[in-house]
């Protein structure tokens, strides 16, 4: 018999630690190789570490809740293979330079995640706390304009007592009502029924941004109450913080897409038996997002205090369903480098990967811009939230058969034409309406000027 080492695998190069959310097996259980041993979560991304042989799980090391840096063992598995002997010398020589090798990786990732964590001590000034506080926890105190008192005065539910996200997250859920409260004490005392909370107006938190106060939800035995989950306690911040960041304005488009209807019709089935791939309409509007963005840059920019910060890439987010109905938004880096097969061929491995939780923490970082496709679900419009620190986010409608009036040669008639609507929501801070509008509008004349003679 022989023992296996289960590391945590390198995420990305930004990416130096994640959290275990979930023992899939336990100990004494049998599993097969790439079949998932536990859940892990970074900032962005749930996923699954699978093990690398059939085997026996021997012994974990990591407990729920606990911050494992890549490289680390995360547990012993016992395979039926023989332990390895010194009767070979080659073969034990070269299994040394392998060996050698992975404390090197171990190392850089280490100092890596050290730099990180230094970083955020210093700009946060939580280091001189006696308490173990993650990466990840720093950075949502810091996001969050949390104090280090602030901090120091969470009870951890994670081991030994850590503060874990959820227990920041709590925190921040109910820091409106605290302040609230101790403000006015003795108005809070009078206001004992559940519609005289509900009048309460809101109130500025600590960070300077208005927060509405808590309001009491009456329940009844025949309710169910469900936890919401670590995803969507994340997402539900994310979108909070994002209102109350960007002055959101929005411009609407309707757009004429019965040739780009028709050719994909014709070729998609081609394109499906040479490349091994689905053709949908998702690369094709992202291909015309590209190009508007050259024609309009400062739409690919993020505001950092009171100084512009414009992307030479340009890294375009999807948004993707998850399989438990929340979103996630994969980047496409680079996506002006990609040509429509290699836009089709992105879009549908993030995709696919997204709805298996097999996403890369880096690759849902570093996005300019973001399409959302609403229409998916029916909608024939959508105001969608921009995704945080972008400026702006499109969001498609449905594709719908509509009369329509057809301009010719002959003159005007009614007939039936493929549309769609556009929804261009944009940070008014630092995108004027004469650029939302534009910037959208230039997409829809990139729709309907597609070239259907083009071959793909």
């Amino acid at each position: 018999m022989a023992t296996v080492e289960l590391k945590l695998p390198k995420m990305g190069e930004s990416v130096a630690e994640a959290t275990l959310t979930n023992w899939l097996k336990e100990v004494g259980d049998t599993i097969e190789q790439d079949e998932p041993v536990l859940e892990i979560a970074t900032d962005k991304v749930d996923s699954e570490v699978p093990s690398e042989v059939d085997g026996v799980l021997k012994e974990k090391k990591f407990d729920i809740d606990d911050v494992i840096e890549v490289g680390q063992v995360i547990a012993i598995i016992e395979t039926e293979a023989e332990e390895t002997t010194d009767t070979d010398d080659e073969e034990q020589e070269e299994a040394d330079k392998e060996d050698a090798v992975e404390p090197q990786a171990i190392q850089e990732a280490t100092s890596r995640f050290a730099a990180a964590k230094d970083e955020v001590s210093a700009s946060n000034d939580y280091s001189d706390s006696n308490r173990f506080y993650s990466p990840l926890v720093k950075n949502i105190a810091h996001e969050e304009n949390i104090s280090f008192d602030e901090l120091e005065s969470i009870n951890g539910t994670g081991k030994e007592g850590r503060v874990t996200k959820d227990d920041v997250l709590a925190y921040l859920e109910n820091r409106g009502a605290e302040q609230l409260e101790k403000a006015n004490p003795d108005e809070e005392a009078k206001k004992t029924s559940t519609q005289e909370k509900s009048l309460q107006t809101a109130q500025p938190s600590s960070n300077g941004k208005t927060e509405p106060a808590s309001v009491p939800v009456e329940t009844h035995p025949d309710n169910d109450v469900v936890e919401l989950s670590r995803m969507g306690k994340l997402i539900a911040s994310h979108m909070v913080n994002s209102i109350q960041t960007s002055a959101h304005v929005q411009s609407f488009i309707e757009v004429d897409v019965t040739p780009i209807f028709n050719w994909r019709q014709q070729v998609k089935d081609d394109f499906q038996k040479r490349e091994g791939e689905k053709l949908t309409f998702t690369p094709i509007f992202m291909e015309a997002v590209v190009k508007a963005i050259k024609d309009f840059p400062l739409v690919n920019i993020s505001l950092d205090d009171n100084k512009i910060i414009k992307h030479r890439h340009i890294n375009l987010g999807m948004a993707a369903a998850l399989p438990d109905n929340n979103l996630i938004v994969p980047v496409i880096k680079d996506a002006d480098q990609l040509n429509l097969t290699g836009l089709a061929k992105r879009v549908n491995d993030l995709a696919n990967r997204a709805r298996k939780n097999k996403l890369k923490p880096d690759e849902t970082q570093g996005g300019t811009y973001t399409v959302t496709n609403v229409g998916t679900f029916g909608s024939v419009m959508g105001t969608p939230i921009i995704n945080q620190p972008q400026v702006g986010i499109l969001a498609l409608g449905a594709i719908r058969k509509v009369p329509a009036v057809v301009e010719s040669d002959q003159g005007d008639f009614i007939g039936i034409r493929h549309k769609m609507f556009l929804s261009h929501s944009y940070d008014h801070r630092v995108v004027n309406g004469a650029l939302g509008g534009q910037f959208v509008q230039r997409v829809a004349q990139y729709l309907e000027s597609f070239d259907t003679s083009r071959t793909v």
